[in-house]
């Protein structure tokens, strides 16, 4: 049975030759994760979905560079991060700032078997958090939604950021400690 990183090995290979279903293959297989990488980063739906997208055609039109040592993922990963963090730069200098936390990241808000009141606390309380987490700077940001939302674990952030993974933990223990901080101040 082939590992998921020699199937995507062999889809960017066929990609890079032309054939478009085989980069469609990835793009499905990572699409969802990518949106949510970029919700988790920008936190709003419809920025999110577009900055995804973009980052899957700059991705495309890169498979020229893939370097076969890093999985897709990784790489991928990459072009996205750069361009959602390229798009805060840039929302920052115009001072846009606003959240829209979309159902979708809210989902795990509600299991079942709730009164009405107290799910109504858990979204509220959730929507603080992501306010908290969106007042977060980029880094700090994007550490928390890598292990926390992602669930990856210290090396696999390590690999993806193309850092030290005692860079990971202590980038993971500021950003805890400023969402904290931030958490305390609101509730």
């Amino acid at each position: 049975m082939q590992s998921s990183h020699e199937e995507d090995r062999e889809l960017v290979i066929k990609a890079k030759q032309g054939d478009e279903k085989a980069f469609e293959l990835l793009v499905k297989r990572y699409m969802r994760r990518a949106y949510f990488m970029a919700l988790g980063l920008v936190g709003n739906h419809e920025d999110a979905l577009d900055l995804s997208q973009e980052a899957f055609v700059k991705c495309y039109r890169a498979l020229s560079r893939y370097d076969e040592r890093f999985t897709f993922y990784a790489w991928f990963y990459t072009i996205l991060r750069n361009h959602v963090l390229t798009f805060l730069r840039k929302r920052k200098r115009h001072r846009r700032t606003f959240v829209d936390v979309s159902e979708e990241v809210l989902e795990w808000r509600d299991p079942d078997g709730q009164t009405p009141e107290s799910s109504l606390e858990r979204e509220e309380f959730s929507k603080e958090v992501w306010r908290a987490i969106m007042e977060l700077d980029p880094e700090h940001r994007e550490i928390i939604v890598l292990s926390h939302f992602e669930n990856l674990q210290y090396e696999e952030i390590a690999a993806l950021l193309g850092c030290p993974m005692g860079t990971v933990k202590s980038r993971l223990y500021r950003a805890r400690a400023a969402l904290k901080e931030k958490l305390t101040a609101r509730l």
